[in-house]
């Protein structure tokens, strides 16, 4: 029977709970292979488009490289879906460890054939490989969990965003700065005849070099966190002999107790997985839902409702977003989630999206209005502010997906199906604000800003939905 325990209860105690410390070796070992996901899904993000226009896909046709470039976009996404929750069940059997390694070592792989891939089907198959081996995500968030304990694991998720952001700034920077280097760099590189062939190798060959450099940190350093995991070599054992499963002695969850076995995927549909699943999956659209529009709105001409605002300072405003969202993560998260609780900081971020979208409107009122004046850039700034609240979300929906786990032993598969629909918002969320954005404009519906409107009711879809979430975590 599921219990309940009061997160805020310590709230009303005289003397505060000791925060255990984390085991800083293996929890920085943790954040380090964090790294090479957004590194590896970003750093082709600059030159994509110029990608698709080399390869000859497109015929010439400029209208049709943001099609392409988006299904490269959500090649990884969409691959990973479909093999996500596959790795985070493994895992509970296996251990983390090696499937991390299979993970790092699938990233490598594929960023390397992505760099020397000359024809789109190609570049089809590596992303499409990068995303299928790459599990990692689902099964590092089990690990962190299995780090933690109740006292410290806010700390722990406040400490995530810096490797996330790291690597989602540093992604696009290597893939603008080393893409085409024979021709960015004629005298370093303007006689490697490899490099003029393959254009996008050197891009594409840092995060798979950075990814081979993790498996080796994580081969050699990382402990296992799951206990007693069942080795591989006995699972190929217990396949091979499938037909003496009664009586054969190797069984992988033989020596298990009953309540510590990993659940099958329907045992694992509880409630409390669905409504933390649910959630997780409906931050995810909304928040990738604004990050899509953002470099759109600021890029569209004042007269079209954007800001026409130059690369450059677009840039530079998502930077600011960078910078400011981590030192808010690691700094504040931790004691806003102990003071609120898990449901508070949750919805409280959830309802900052609301008038972050309504902001997007407003902004361009103003700078028709007046131009791009002081008051535009503070609206923008408080903008940048309430979309940071959105990431507070983040940190208190994984507290309750760990807390929905049924058992230990099924906590990977836990986070791998909350991931499985979380990747399958970031294939389609993308698409599908884009393009009702780019409708919007064109029809001019509701003068151009249909899509704030719809984008508004899915934030208060997902009001509805953070309001199934109970007061008090659940604990098995």
């Amino acid at each position: 029977m599921t219990a309940q325990v009061d997160e805020e209860t310590p709230l009303l105690q005289a003397q505060p709970v000791k925060r255990t410390p984390l085991p800083w070796f293996q929890f920085s070992i943790v954040l380090f292979l964090q790294l090479a996901e957004p590194l590896t899904s970003q750093v082709i993000s600059p030159f994509a488009p110029q990608l698709m226009r080399d390869i000859g896909v497109t015929k010439g046709n400029e209208t049709q490289v943001g099609y392409y470039v988006g299904l490269m976009q959500s090649l990884f996404f969409l691959t990973q879906a479909f093999t996500v929750l596959h790795w985070s069940k493994t895992s509970d059997l296996v251990g983390r460890k090696p499937v991390i390694l299979l993970g790092l070592f699938g990233l490598s792989l594929s960023m390397f054939c992505f760099g020397l891939s000359r024809t789109f089907w190609g570049l089809v198959f590596s992303r499409s490989l990068n995303g299928a081996l790459n599990g990692n995500i689902g099964v590092i968030k089990s690990m962190m969990v299995e780090l933690t304990d109740s006292t410290n694991i806010a700390q722990a998720y406040a400490y995530m965003p810096i490797a996330w952001s790291t690597g989602g700034a540093l992604g696009p920077i290597i893939g603008g700065s080393l893409s085409r280097p024979a021709q960015r760099f004629p005298k370093l590189f303007g006689q490697n005849e490899f490099l003029k062939t393959y254009p996008y190798f050197l891009p594409c060959a840092v995060p798979a070099t950075f990814s081979a450099v993790a498996w080796l940190v994580t081969f050699l350093f990382l402990k296992e966190t799951v206990k007693s995991p069942t080795s591989v070599s006995s699972i190929l054992k217990l396949r091979k002999g499938k037909r003496d499963l009664k009586t054969s002695p190797i069984v992988p969850v033989a020596n298990f107790p009953e309540a510590d076995k990993p659940l099958s995927l329907r045992a694992l549909l509880t409630p409390q997985v669905i409504v933390a699943a649910g959630n997780y999956a409906v931050l995810s659209l909304v928040d990738i839902a604004f990050r899509a529009v953002q470099p759109l709105f600021l890029s569209t001409p004042i007269a079209l409702g954007g800001l026409g605002l130059p690369p450059p300072i677009i840039g530079n405003i998502l930077s600011i977003y960078g910078v400011f969202n981590g030192l808010i993560q690691v700094f504040l998260f931790a004691r806003i989630h102990d003071y609120f609780g898990s449901k508070k900081t949750y919805m409280a971020g959830i309802v900052a999206a609301l008038p972050a979208f309504v902001a997007y409107p407003i902004i361009n009122y103003m700078a028709r209005s007046q131009g791009l004046g002081t008051y535009v850039w503070i609206a923008v700034g408080l903008q940048i502010l309430l979309s940071i609240g959105m990431s507070l979300s983040y940190g208190a929906i994984f507290i309750f997906i760990a807390a929905a786990s049924p058992n230990r032993a099924s906590l990977g598969a836990t986070n791998g199906l909350s991931q499985m629909t979380v990747s399958l918002m970031r294939a389609l969320g993308p698409a599908a604000a884009n393009s009702l954005f780019s409708l919007s404009i064109e029809k001019k519906y509701l003068n151009g800003y249909l899509v704030y409107y719809v984008l508004s009711l899915v934030v208060c879809g997902a009001m509805v939905a953070g309001s199934l979430l109970p007061r008090k975590l659940w604990t098995q």
